[in-house]
């Protein structure tokens, strides 16, 4: 279900299905680095004004699940104007900034996004670029994202599966919210 809080800019309502925690798994794969499985938490969250916060933290996996060390950190911020064009900018852990660029599709909560500017400090590794596809598919957020380097051609390089973050306020709220004739039983739903 996507939720869509009273004091969201209005602007930013095309992009209610990213707000919330998210936490899930995936995969990281790419030339010179160690593939692996890994974990992920991501927030995107708002204030009132005209962008989304983004905070995404993720560390690799044993072969039985447990976390063994954090692989990649990103902050940013996600605009989208009025004819669905999305803007990022985006800062990471290893001492590169980017700017995204791309839209949202037409009637589904997906964004393509592809960088348009990278910045790197001297200690970051090469990077030159990539893309990101996002989509909220059956209240599920999964991305997958590519990237490139003055070595490797563009190519998938991580991709995850998050699953919504339920908070003991969000089960409040959905219990306020119930209505006051519910039947007794939940067979009722079913009939």
């Amino acid at each position: 279900m996507i939720e869509i809080p009273s004091d969201l800019h209005k602007d930013l309502v095309p992009l209610a299905f990213l707000l919330g925690n998210w936490a899930g798994a995936g995969v990281h794969d790419f030339p010179g680095a160690e593939k692996c499985n890994f974990g992920q938490e991501v927030s995107f969250t708002h204030d009132g004004r005209d962008f989304l916060e983004y905070a995404s933290h993720t560390w690799v996996l044993d072969n039985d699940g447990n976390k063994v060390r954090p692989l990649e950190s990103e902050h940013g911020f996600w605009r989208i104007d009025a004819d669905r064009k999305v803007e990022v900018t985006m800062t990471r852990d290893d001492g590169v900034i980017e700017i995204w660029y791309g839209e949202m599709a037409a009637q589904k909560p997906q964004i393509d996004l592809v960088t348009d500017a990278v910045a790197r400090t001297a200690a970051s590794r090469p990077y030159t670029g990539g893309k990101r596809l996002y989509g909220y598919v059956k209240s599920d957020l999964m991305w997958v994202g590519e990237k490139q380097t003055p070595e490797v051609e563009l190519r998938p390089y991580m991709s995850a599966h998050l699953k919504k973050v339920v908070t003991p306020e969000d089960v409040e709220r959905w219990a306020k919210a119930l209505p006051d004739d519910m039947p007794d039983d939940g067979i009722a739903f079913f009939k």
